[in-house]
């Protein structure tokens, strides 16, 4: 089931609990990154008659990094939200409607409002202001 439209300013409300997400997402992707440089290390120097003992918890450790940010993406989908890539530049897009055509409300990690959108295929290269409609 498709979740429903947000307005600007429905999506800017969720911000302090996305911001948190999203802060965490870029956090444990940096860590996760880390990770899998030094198991790449370990796994090239490591041999089948000298195993480096590290491998096993590099492993364990990278593996759980990955849960952590797959659960926090999870998070801000049930939110209603989709958390894009790529993970370390926080962006968030919130579907929305603009002229009666679905579009995506967007977001990324320092802003203190959701006041931008781009078409849904557009990504966040296509991103533009929204402008305040004028009151009749």
């Amino acid at each position: 089931m498709k979740p429903p439209p947000f307005t600007p300013d429905q999506a800017t409300k969720t911000l302090p609990l996305v911001s948190r997400i999203a802060r965490d997402i870029v956090r444990l992707y940096a860590k996760w990154r880390e990770r899998v440089a030094e198991l790449e290390l370990a796994a090239a120097t490591s041999r089948a008659d000298d195993p480096d003992p590290r491998l096993t918890e590099l492993e364990r450790n990278t593996q759980d990094l990955a849960a952590e940010i797959e659960a926090c993406i999870r998070e801000i989908q049930e939110l209603g939200a989709e958390y894009k890539t790529p993970l370390d530049a926080g962006l968030v897009d919130f579907p929305a409607e603009l002229d009666g055509r679905p579009v995506y409300l967007c977001w990324r990690l320092g802003e203190t409002a959701v006041d931008h959108w781009h078409e849904i295929d557009g990504g966040f290269a296509g991103r533009q202001p929204l402008v305040a409609q004028p009151i009749a």
